[in-house]
């Protein structure tokens, strides 16, 4: 076998082969589009991004995302030679059980790695979200002597991911907000697993992503570096636009037999087809994960000129925060996700005359409340801003014009907006909501459960809750929507009964750093139930507490949330009126119920008594609090177009109707 002609391409091929070697051991995964982008990453972590192993978050390093998720083994290998705590055993153990090289990237899971990445397109969005989180710290904390936040975010996207109509969503609000310091490389490879792209693609990419206000660039080969440095250079040099760069790749490089087929996308090459490809790229060795101490040198040297870039900072930092202590100790409080001392005394206290309001009336108030004191609080909405109420009272505009703005008008957007807000929270320093109606929630599923999965922390100001929104009609009531996302594991639900509950919902959804939170809220007045506070408090905290109660033992539970809240108040007492003592429960959130210790749930919901559940919704996720001792009054079909009161009367959604259903499980 011939000698490699560098050191350069020895590293190179060293990826190729740990992704080769690595796919075949696992027996499943994608060894093409590593061996086809190893000269493209290999650079970007040798000669361009700002990144140190040693201390892998460190504030002003650069972003790398790896949009095509599947094709984790190219960043296995990169993050692995780098000198990440990713050992060689890791490789090796891709794919399996407790290794810390899933099939997919995942965040917090694997050192280096900054998002999880593989439903396609999540990605780009996400790096959209960094390079905006990026423009908006600078703006706030940097000074004209001194620029501690200066980094740039890059991602490689693939065809599917361009395929994908989040791509769409996201690089137009990129380019529409300039984000100059953001960096895509397209991987045209023109292979799908399917076969050719043709099959289903005939884009212009170029005229494409022109037409959002990008600047597009060309990579003829990945394989010549020095073309990978110029477009890279002529990114940077654009102040005004972010770059996408298409790159064009062979799938599979380097294989006599499977490069540029769709063979070699999504399957092991084969024991033979792995030593025919090591003999065409000159490797020097057929055994597995063989890793040359040359190439290790050369790539831990040049790393090491990558990593005196976080020292220099470091030296820049220090004598931005003896120059200005006060900006210094509030970024490094943003970045550590601490939240400001006593931040909640400004939430407010509702009282009769100001709390008799729809809940997302309510919610508009504690924003107004508390966003002066939260300043990593960035708000936005998808076109929704005065129906959601999610924007405070003179906030800026987060603009290209205005970078330290706090609201983001995310236009009609739902999937990028909650992919984008994902990468803002996991840049640091960003606690990112938004808001949209709660049936819009399905536009951006996918982005909600990434987030849960990262356990990031995120808030959805979901409001037009049920039915009650009215006479838009079914296309617009939510029905199975709160049992969807009760369903998403990691994310708490919360859905406040009062304007009490919903400043309390606020202060656990803000204190909430362990995932997603989604506020959910009425569009309908919903009265004030005057609790006092430190119990609606320790109730929303536990997730349910005992709202009324019967001087004689109940006879009957009547659980509920949000606006049906009033609903079981007034079941509750034409049953005490008819001689049934009967108990309420809120339940603004389940997930923090179940949680809870069970001597406490069985205090608020005592066993052998029967139990019946009111929400305006589909009554799936009801049925664990029933546990097989009652019914759950919901919704199965589709809503309609009327008033609300009248279709809360049609649907069994009244007091007669719910206490004759109540009666009928005291009788049994």
């Amino acid at each position: 076998m011939a000698a490699p002609a560098s050191l350069d391409l020895l590293s190179i091929n060293t990826i190729r082969a740990l992704a080769m070697d690595a796919v075949q051991r696992a027996e499943s995964g994608h060894p093409g589009t590593p061996m086809a982008l190893a000269p493209l990453v290999y650079r970007l972590y040798t000669a361009h991004l700002r990144h140190d192993p040693l201390v892998p978050d460190w504030a002003d390093r650069d972003r790398f995302v790896l949009s095509v998720g599947h094709a984790s083994m190219v960043l296995y290998g990169a993050l692995h030679m780098s000198g990440y705590r990713l050992p060689l055993a890791e490789i090796v153990n891709f794919r399996q059980w407790g290794s810390l090289t899933p099939g997919h990237p995942e965040v917090k899971h694997t050192e280096g790695v900054e998002t999880t990445t593989g439903p396609l397109a999540q990605g780009l969005a996400n790096a959209v979200g960094m390079a905006i989180a990026e423009t908006q710290l600078a703006a706030v904390t940097n000074t004209p002597d001194h620029a501690v936040v200066d980094h740039y975010t890059y991602f490689i996207a693939g065809d599917g991911c361009l395929m994908e109509g989040l791509s769409h969503e996201a690089a137009s609000l990129a380019g529409h907000l300039k984000l100059a310091k953001l960096i895509g490389f397209y991987d045209d490879n023109r292979i799908t697993i399917d076969g050719s792209t043709d099959l289903a693609l005939s884009d212009d990419a170029a005229m494409r992503f022109t037409s959002y206000g990008w600047q597009v660039l060309h990579i003829s080969n990945v394989n010549d570096l020095a073309e990978i440095d110029a477009a890279i250079a002529a990114a940077k040099g654009d102040r005004d636009r972010p770059t996408m760069v298409i790159t064009r790749t062979i799938i599979g490089f380097g294989s006599p037999n499977r490069a540029g087929t769709a063979k070699a996308h999504g399957e092991p090459l084969g024991a033979e087809e792995i030593i025919k490809s090591k003999d065409a790229l000159g490797w020097v060795s057929h055994e597995p994960f063989f890793v040359p101490e040359e190439a290790r040198a050369h790539w831990t040297s040049q790393v090491a000129q990558r990593a005196a870039l976080r020292t220099d900072w470091q030296t820049r930092f220090d004598a931005f925060a003896a120059a200005n202590p006060a900006a210094a100790a509030e970024f490094l409080r943003r970045m550590s996700g601490d939240l400001p001392d006593g931040w909640d005394a400004a939430l407010p206290t509702f009282t009769p005359e100001t709390g008799a309001v729809a809940s997302r009336a309510a919610s508009g108030m504690v924003l107004n409340a508390i966003g002066s004191g939260i300043p990593e609080l960035i708000g936005g909405s998808g076109d929704l801003t005065g129906s959601n109420l999610t924007l405070r009272k003179g906030e800026p505009t987060y603009s290209a014009t205005n970078r330290a703005g706090r609201y983001v008008h995310y236009g009609v957007r739902e999937h990028a907006m909650g992919a984008i807000m994902n990468g803002m929270t996991l840049h640091g320093g960003i606690v990112p909501y938004s808001g949209t109606f709660l049936v819009f929630s399905d536009y951006m599923r996918p982005a909600i459960r990434l987030a849960a999965l990262m356990k990031a922390r995120v808030i959805y100001v979901f409001t037009h809750d049920s039915i009650g929104l009215g006479e838009d009609g079914p296309t617009h009531q939510p029905i199975e929507h709160l049992s969807a996302l009760r369903a998403i594991p990691n994310l708490l639900v919360l859905r406040p009964a009062d304007a009490t509950e919903v400043s309390e919902c606020w202060r656990v959804a803000i204190n909430h750093r362990t995932g997603p939170s989604a506020i959910v809220l009425s569009r309908q007045k919903l009265a004030f139930l005057n609790t006092p506070v430190a119990k609606v408090r320790a109730g929303v905290e536990r997730g349910a507490y005992v709202l009324a109660d019967s001087t004689m033992p109940a006879k009957i539970v009547l659980l509920a949330t949000g606006s049906e809240i009033g609903l079981a108040i007034k079941v509750r007492e034409a049953l005490e009126a008819g001689g049934v003592p009967a108990r309420v429960v809120s339940v603004p959130t389940m997930e923090l119920f179940h949680a809870t210790d069970s001597a406490y749930r069985d205090s608020v919901l005592p066993a052998g008594v029967p139990k019946l559940a009111i929400e305006a919704g589909h009554p799936m996720s009801w049925w664990q609090l029933i546990a097989g001792n009652g019914d759950v009054v919901g919704l199965d079909h589709f809503g309609a177009s009327a008033p609300f009161d009248r279709l809360y009367t049609e649907f069994g959604l009244s007091v007669e109707a719910i206490t004759a259903r109540a009666m009928a499980l005291v009788k049994n």
